[in-house]
């Protein structure tokens, strides 16, 4: 099978594994609102696309980062997506990137694990 060989893929850029949700707030215009260190930590930038699984019910979103209070262990589910989840939920935030495939071979994902307290 030949594949092209500027053909991209899409594979986990970062992710931030287990965080608990700390607010939701539905009349906001969209987004999920993320602790600025956890997203310095899993080089996340404000406006970025990530998918947000939720553990408690299954569910799966897709939205963007808008930056939190620095050291406030903030997680906040904006607009319609707050009705996905609720305060106390246990997520898991993945943000990708498309890469051709030698670059995907070489590709080292950012994994953080925050403490229960959502903090580094």
């Amino acid at each position: 099978m030949y594949l092209c060989a500027a053909m991209q893929i899409e594979v986990m850029k970062s992710k931030i594994h287990r965080v608990r949700v700390t607010e939701a707030n539905l009349h906001y215009m969209g987004s999920i609102t993320i602790d600025e260190d956890l997203m310095d930590a899993a080089e996340l930038l404000e406006h970025e696309k990530v998918q947000v699984l939720n553990i408690e019910n299954g569910e799966r979103l897709e939205t963007y980062v808008i930056r939190g209070t620095r050291g406030s262990g903030m997680i906040c589910m904006n607009g319609p997506a707050s009705r996905k989840v609720a305060v106390g939920d246990t997520v898991i935030i993945i943000s990708y990137a498309a890469m051709d495939r030698e670059q995907a071979k070489k590709h080292e994902p950012i994994v953080i694990f925050p403490k229960e307290d959502n903090r580094l």
